[in-house]
């Protein structure tokens, strides 16, 4: 019998700290169950399986981030919005490197729309983008851009592959001067004819 108050919320709290303490990877039904001193099979009436709660976990981080990161741009536009959202990113990303990871993890495409910390983080990065004049199909490809480039720094950081002696505080900052030039001279799309 799974102990008093142990419910879904509980024990994805306890997989996201988990996953911050031993990595994401590591998590399991297993270790999350002796966590709370009970069987695995009493998780199950919490969450279907792993993946479920893999996937609780990701919401979980994902709502943490954006509401970061929110913060963050609050009242800011252009170049101000740009910084202050790769900062939120990359804080997040290094100080809750399990979390993060969850974030990386491929979802279900309707379980990200009925989300409602996926939709904000897509409003308010859009929005970010769109003080540049950005529309679409640019604004995906803006996105994707960003994204792979936080990501691409914050993995190669956390890791220590950074050998250079420069500061790599220093590198962050040039990397998103260089982002803002880019958006702000951001090509359009040239329309190939048939």
């Amino acid at each position: 019998m799974a102990r008093a108050g142990l419910t879904a919320e509980v024990l994805v709290a306890a997989a996201a700290d988990l996953a911050d303490e031993v990595g994401f990877e590591n998590v399991t039904l297993s270790a999350l169950a002796r966590r709370f001193g009970v069987k695995d099979a009493s998780l199950y009436s919490h969450v279907r399986n792993l993946q479920d709660l893999r996937t609780r976990t990701a919401l979980l981080a994902g709502a943490e981030m954006i509401d970061r990161i929110a913060e963050a741009v609050a009242g800011r536009a252009g170049k101000d919005a740009l910084a202050a959202f790769a900062g939120a990113y990359r804080a997040y990303a290094l100080e809750r490197p399990g979390r993060y990871a969850a974030t990386q993890i491929p979802m279900d495409q309707d379980l990200v729309a009925g989300s409602p910390a996926m939709r904000r983080t897509a409003e308010i990065t859009y929005g970010m983008l769109r003080a540049y004049g950005l529309g679409e199909p640019d604004l995906t490809d803006a996105v994707r851009l960003l994204r792979s480039t936080f990501h691409g720094y914050c993995a190669l950081e956390s890791t220590g592959a950074f050998g250079a002696s420069r500061d790599v505080q220093a590198s962050w900052n040039r990397a998103v001067d260089a982002l803002h030039v880019l958006l702000e001279h951001w090509p359009k799309e040239q329309r190939r004819s048939a």
